[in-house]
């Protein structure tokens, strides 16, 4: 592999990623964050290794905005796998290769342990979050998202739409203008950009 990043969902940190090998790996990541589509999201609702030996041919999945973004990244394969520990989906794991080619067999079986492991490790640090000995990079690591869920609570209250809604706003907004979503959010927490319906803001004019 060329490189790997793990994400954690659920939780007081959800949709956090927590450690990326390199610019490329966390790049990959939070396309797929700001996207709201990719391998990573798949893997998340089957609970099933994703593997994208090629990623110009993404068959049988279908993330036509991320299949088209990744093109401009070096990555040519991906390979996600869930972070489960029994019924708990705590993340993914996400691997990247710059040269197309598929996992063997052994890889795969590779991957799978280190995948579990991995979930297992994750999953005592995030207990240690609240604890006296919590190590503070850890614990920034797992928050690093914070301002973004902080700004989807204001659109949410903003818009009187639900949290999902809310934050597919937040996407939408950030993808139509060429921005990433923690830009969006920072701008909905500095106050220059607002949800609400036209008619609701006092003396505002339109979305801006």
């Amino acid at each position: 592999m060329s490189g790997a990043a793990v994400s954690m969902f659920g939780g007081a940190a959800s949709e956090t990623l927590v450690c990326a090998s390199d610019k490329l790996a966390a790049r990959l990541d939070e396309l797929q964050f700001d996207l709201g589509e990719g391998p990573r999201w798949e893997a998340r609702h089957t609970r099933l290794p994703v593997l994208v030996p090629d990623v110009r041919d993404a068959h049988p999945y279908s993330w036509p905005v991320f299949s088209k973004a990744i093109l401009e990244t070096e990555a040519a394969a991906l390979f996600v796998f869930p972070l489960t520990v029994g019924a708990l989906d705590l993340g993914v794991v996400e691997l990247h290769h710059t040269k197309p080619g598929s996992l063997s067999e052994a890889d795969r079986a590779t991957a799978s342990v280190l995948a579990a492991q991995t979930a297992w490790h994750l999953l005592r640090r995030v207990l240690l979050v609240n604890s006296p000995d919590t190590d503070p990079a850890v614990e920034t690591a797992l928050l690093s998202r914070r301002e973004i869920h902080q700004a989807t609570g204001m659109v949410l209250a903003q818009s009187g739409t639900s949290v999902a809604d809310a934050l597919l706003l937040m996407r939408a907004h950030a993808f139509a203008n060429a921005l990433s979503l923690r830009e969006t959010a920072d701008a909905v927490l500095q106050g220059s950009l607002n949800f609400a319906p036209q008619n609701d803001r006092d003396g505002n004019r339109g979305l801006q």
